[in-house]
């Protein structure tokens, strides 16, 4: 697995060196659902499986928020 195909969470966990075996045993999240979350960007990831990542690999929940969700914008508003 490449760098260029990984999502934001999984490039995140990946730089962390973090363990999906172990993640998912510590989390509850399936080793499928982790390995979806990192690897296909139609994946969405819910506020849930977000807070318990970030307990288990112990970061702040909103350091985690602003890593994944980085470059998503506002769409630009239209005008008459």
């Amino acid at each position: 697995m490449t760098i260029e195909t990984l999502t934001r969470l999984g490039l995140y966990l990946a730089r962390r060196a973090v363990n999906k075996a172990m993640l998912s045993k510590m989390t509850g999240i399936s080793t499928f659902r982790l390995s979806q979350l990192s690897i296909n960007p139609k994946s969405h990831l819910r506020v849930k499986e977000l807070y318990l990542i970030s307990l288990a690999i112990e970061v702040n929940p909103s350091e985690l928020l602003e890593y994944v969700s980085e470059g998503i914008k506002l769409p630009k508003e239209k005008t008459n």
